[in-house]
């Protein structure tokens, strides 16, 4: 089973482990069984709505054991687990015992690429701490812009079993890929990829900030053309440096500044290119304007510099990557302007969970009234306040571990004024909301960037983004 693409014959009667049954489980049993394996799934949990998902897959014919993801079944020649199952886990420490080898979602669909009797597409790959999902988002509007087949996939949108294993055949597809999943992929190897930042996140699944870099570093092995690097992050150029890539594969850095040779950069409010040029030397090649780019906020032109530096390693010409990145519509709760009220901005960013991402969303406004709050898992917050406090007007904190954030600015930034909100139901949000209003003044922003994760609260990210909405929407009427 070492090869990279794996025939259908291989397959039969061979005993494989699913671990999980969830959005990637499911998709994996399915085509192992499809393909005459011998398929167990083993659940951790054992709810309805799992029991529901157990009795359809075992109408296939496949073996399915709820409540019991601990134990490896006997005869198992392959486990392949779901991106989110930690390495530590009794069922993978067995299998490694045995010498089973442990596939992830992403390695059984690069294994299975090209097996449908379609041509195996090539694989542009992005990962980093924040901004994956709008990297390939505007890297597939680009791609379609330039007539290409293509699809964001991965970690997001499509699975990549149905991406690989589907009807539609595409030119090259568009992967983003998270630090778990890159962790169970030991033979990918992209055309090109890219990282765009590296920031403590996850420490918790890998056990430390090196393995959780090592992990992310793993997209970089085997690329063919080019490793996309940010020249702001210098662990990301490192991660490149120590890559085992494919001779004549070119390290290609963007930057928010001028760029070198061998680089994508912004010169006097142009997105410019002096990597996929003939003479990158003396030459730089106009690709999009900053006002294309939506919303022109610093962090998120890094995102477009990145997917505009894997286009142009696929060939895409500087007019595909503008009409891309014009066509490109972010996703909700990812710095999303709501609505203007009284000369104040409202702006969800909801998404920001995490330091690193707040940390970027604060730098794109001047004058902010910040509400944040929510799960901390374990993160500090005095480098955020430190680096924020001057464009602070005030902050607004809610969530149950929102005192650590409140202890950081009375650190690093005492004269802000702030509100503590004692409150962790859902409702908060509208009083929060009235809060930061009264702080506000014509020309700030009153900005939610939790820094947080949501489930104290709310479900997700997005239920925390939606109330938020509501909440301005709602003042909006009142003030209308």
């Amino acid at each position: 089973m070492g090869s990279q693409e794996v025939s259908t014959a291989d397959w039969q009667g061979k005993h494989v482990t699913v671990a999980g049954l969830g959005v990637s489980g499911i998709p994996a049993a399915r085509a192992l069984h499809e393909r005459g394996a011998l398929v167990t799934v083993v659940n951790d949990g054992d709810d309805e709505r799992a029991r529901a998902q157990a009795a359809e897959l075992e109408a296939l014919g496949i073996t399915v054991r709820l409540g019991d993801g601990a134990t490896l079944p006997p005869s198992t020649e392959l486990v392949v687990t779901a991106p989110g199952w930690q390495p530590d886990k009794p069922l993978f420490l067995a299998a490694a015992e045995a010498g089973v080898d442990i596939w992830g979602d992403v390695e059984l669909a690069w294994r299975l690429r090209g097996t449908n009797g379609r041509q195996a597409a090539p694989w542009l790959a992005v990962t980093g701490t924040n901004g994956k999902t709008t990297t390939v988002r505007m890297l597939a509007s680009i791609l379609q812009a330039a007539g290409l087949r293509t699809a964001a996939v991965g970690n997001i949108g499509v699975s990549l079993l149905d991406a690989v294993l589907g009807e539609t055949e595409y030119d090259v597809l568009a992967v983003e890929l998270s630090s778990y999943q890159l962790h169970w992929a030991p033979s990918l190897r992209a055309h090109s990829a890219a990282v765009l930042n590296l920031a403590p996140d996850h420490l918790d699944w890998h056990g430390s900030m090196e393995a959780y870099a090592a992990d992310k570093g793993r997209v970089y092995e085997g690329n063919t053309v080019a490793c996309v690097y940010n020249a702001a992050d210098p662990a990301t150029e490192e991660l490149v440096r120590e890559a085992d890539v494919e001779e004549g594969c070119r390290a290609i850095g963007f930057t928010l500044g001028a760029p070198g040779p061998s680089q994508l950069g912004v010169v006097d409010g142009i997105l410019v290119d002096r990597a996929f040029v003939k003479n990158r030397q003396k030459q730089a090649q106009e690709l999009a304007e900053v006002s294309d780019v939506n919303p022109p906020a610093p962090h998120n032109i890094a995102n477009a510099l990145a997917a505009a530096a894997l286009a142009r390693a696929f060939g895409v010409e500087p007019a595909a990557v503008r009409d891309g990145l014009r066509n490109f519509r972010p996703d909700a709760h990812r710095i999303e302007h709501v609505a203007d009220i009284d000369g104040v901005a409202y702006v969800d960013d909801s998404k920001a969970t995490n330091t690193h991402a707040t940390e970027a969303s604060l730098a794109a406004y001047d004058s902010i009234v910040w509400i944040a709050g929510g799960l901390a898992k374990g993160a500090t917050f005095d480098e955020l306040v430190t680096g924020a406090a001057k464009r602070l007007r005030g902050v607004v904190l809610m969530g149950a571990d929102r005192a650590l954030i409140h202890e950081a600015l009375t650190r690093h930034a005492p004269e802000v004024p702030v509100v503590d909100l004692d409150r962790t139901d859902t409702g908060a949000m509208s009083e929060a909301v009235e809060h930061a209003a009264r702080l506000a003044r014509p020309g700030d922003t009153v900005l939610l960037a939790p820094a947080c994760a949501s489930m104290d609260m709310f479900t997700n990210y997005i239920k925390r983004g939606e109330a938020f909405a509501d909440a301005v929407r709602a003042r909006a009427e009142e003030s209308a």
